[in-house]
């Protein structure tokens, strides 16, 4: 599949809005870690570039005008192996929606552009992190109100499916093999069926 879904680096506020303990504001595309590194100074004072992947660091956030909006738990998921495929950057900070917002306002000054609804998800699935069904799945996750409902999701997500349908699809295309060859060389006397 493509190595990266989208020319451009998307942002968006990834938990519900409203107040709250903690408030992510998640990054994904080729510019993420230089756009957060823009705002974003971990207090080991170890650039964001240089930061090793999935480990969290706290670290101070800064707005456009170099004010401290807040301490924040950040992390960098590198390519390949993030949600989208891509290069992420997670900032959790505390959840108020100034906050939030103001971050994210400040990553779209530098070149980012709000996410649209289901983009995170649709890039994992144009960069082959998903399929299909899984990429439905996060969806049914998402909405689940009961363990019944949860668990088909999950079994979705988790490619359970996924693997049914491509095994029946390997079955399917050898009987296939076997039919044309039967077909081609029924003069023969060699059965295939």
């Amino acid at each position: 599949m493509n190595e990266t879904a989208g020319e451009d680096t998307i942002c968006a506020i990834a938990t519900p809005l409203g107040e709250g303990g903690v408030g992510i504001v998640r990054i994904s595309g080729d510019q993420a870690i230089l756009i957060a590194a823009k705002f974003v100074r971990p207090k080991n004072h170890t650039p964001l570039e240089k930061l090793s992947s999935h480990r969290l660091y706290l670290s101070d956030v800064f707005s456009k005008e170099n004010f401290p909006l807040d301490e924040a738990l950040v992390v960098i998921m590198r390519r390949p192996y993030s949600y989208t495929g891509e290069d992420v950057v997670e900032i959790q900070t505390h959840g108020g929606p100034f906050i939030m917002q103001t971050t994210c306002d400040a990553l779209i000054q530098e070149g980012a552009r709000i996410a649209e609804p289901g983009e995170f998800t649709k890039r994992a699935f144009l960069n082959g992190r998903l399929d299909l069904i899984q990429a439905e799945a996060v969806l049914d996750t998402i909405q689940a109100t009961t363990t019944n409902s949860l668990r088909s999701a999950q079994g979705l997500l988790r490619g359970t499916l996924s693997r049914e349908v491509e095994q029946l699809k390997d079955e399917l295309i050898r009987n296939l093999a076997h039919l044309e060859a039967g077909m081609d060389f029924v003069e023969e006397d060699i059965s295939f069926i």
